[in-house]
């Protein structure tokens, strides 16, 4: 998603976003010079957090751009960094990616080192009511989240979805997301999907953002694939929590999760009433409708979960 974790990016931006942005990554951009020995690791917005956990003063590991954020230029040197990097993390990316030569097959043929490959960790159990979508043709995000609320989606459609799941109904999308998860991970090096045996509300801020629960022995483990010693970086912050999802009664029920049932959205700091951000997407699909039918035809078996197919 392109909403990665603000609070994992920012810094002061002197002159320009342009200028910014390449100090923020100023290894990757020759700004800074690079460590003698250094790993990276390549994927979407879980990217950056998964690094956050295995870099260290004597194992670096290079800040890089997610892979949806990149240009041609920005590609290139990502190869240049390929064939020099000692370790690879990668979440499975597909050839050509966004018209760039920047698949994982791609990648790993250019790499001087070993690369680990690791699925993005996805968890629909604590928020069962939302979708992180694109559609062909729209390329914008609905206002404020971008996330969508399959039940405000129903609606924009002309359909009806139940106003709440039972315990059980919201268990057995979280497991079928971790069913999802495990043949996924057929296909990778490390797996993760054994990480939600146990689920707590710092297992996933939103439907595609782990919190730490998930990247802790994350990172573990793909230190251990990579062969490197050490342990994994504790960053003593939340990481990819600049979104924080509602945390609905039935999904602390479902879980028996110790916290407090909670309606509203937290984004970059504050609170956001549910009916704010439900009033602003309504528009935003009424001014979408070619987003809305494509959404409502790929989300069905959600949608039919919340009675609305």
């Amino acid at each position: 998603m392109r909403d990665a974790d603000r609070s994992d990016r920012a810094i002061a931006a002197p002159g320009s976003a342009v200028l910014g942005r390449r100090r923020h990554y100023g290894e990757f951009f020759g700004l800074d010079p690079l460590p003698e020995r250094f790993g990276i690791v390549i994927g979407n917005c879980q990217a950056e957090s998964m690094r956050l956990v295995l870099d260290a003063p004597e194992r670096r590991f290079v800040r890089v751009p997610p892979v949806h954020e990149l240009d041609a230029a920005d590609a290139a040197r990502l190869r240049e960094l390929v064939a020099l990097a000692d370790h690879i993390v990668s979440q499975p990316i597909r050839d050509d990616y966004r018209s760039l030569p920047v698949g994982t097959r791609q990648i790993t043929a250019l790499a001087a080192g070993p690369v680990v490959t690791v699925p993005p960790a996805r968890f629909a159990g604590l928020h069962p009511f939302q979708a992180a979508i694109r559609v062909a043709g729209v390329e914008e995000d609905p206002p404020i989240v971008a996330y969508h609320d399959v039940r405000t989606l129903a609606a924009a459609a002309g359909r009806e979805a139940a106003p709440a799941l039972s315990p059980d109904a919201v268990r057995a999308l979280g497991d079928a997301s971790v069913d999802v998860l495990r043949e996924r991970e057929e296909r990778t090096d490390v797996p993760l999907s054994d990480l939600y045996a146990t689920v707590t509300a710092d297992h996933a801020r939103t439907v595609n953002h782990p919190g730490n629960a998930i990247f802790l022995p994350l990172g573990a483990r793909l230190l251990a694939a990579l062969g490197l010693d050490g342990g994994v970086v504790d960053p003593g912050r939340p990481l990819l929590s600049a979104v924080r999802a509602p945390l609905l009664p039935e999904v602390v029920e479902a879980w028996s999760l110790p916290d407090e049932p909670r309606a509203h959205w937290i984004v970059d700091g504050r609170e956001v009433d549910d009916a704010e951000i439900r009033a602003a997407h309504t528009a935003w699909y009424a001014a979408h409708p070619g987003f809305v039918a494509a959404a409502v035809a790929r989300l069905a078996p959600l949608l039919s979960a919340w009675g609305a197919a």
